[in-house]
């Protein structure tokens, strides 16, 4: 098989992976975006790791040894990830990231933002208080 066809289909994953951390608002579809980009770089050290022995005398599968490495801290990191937003959800409620972002600012995420949602400026808000 020609080294192409596994290449694209990394980009492709890798791809796929970086839209899902970009675009989803939830924890665990991140985690998971993580994840698939994580096996895209795999799908690439195992493919380039048999294109290089074909071409090499010596054989080392070091591509596939750095799989192995890869796939390790990919499980710990799902493991460490996954109950850190388990322990979130739990004390907050959600798992959804914006969500959170406000919470750890110190705003309330359910009360409106004060500054866009009073009309008049401010002012007329300290003047509107005293």
């Amino acid at each position: 098989m020609h080294l192409a066809y596994p290449a694209v289909l990394s980009a492709l994953l890798f791809c796929t992976g970086l839209y899902g951390v970009l675009a989803r608002r939830n924890a665990i579809l991140v985690l998971m975006s993580v994840e698939l980009m994580l096996n895209a770089v795999n799908l690439n050290l195992v493919a380039f790791d048999v294109w290089l022995s074909r071409t090499a005398e010596e054989t080392l599968h070091s591509g596939q040894a750095l799989t192995l490495f890869t796939i390790a801290i990919a499980a710990a990191e799902i493991g460490i990830g996954l109950a850190i937003v388990l322990a979130v959800h739990r004390n907050r409620g959600t798992a959804d990231i914006d969500r959170l972002r406000d919470t750890a600012e110190g705003r309330d995420p359910d009360e409106p933002d004060p500054e866009t949602s009073a009309p008049g400026t401010a002012a007329e808000k300290a003047e509107a208080t005293a």
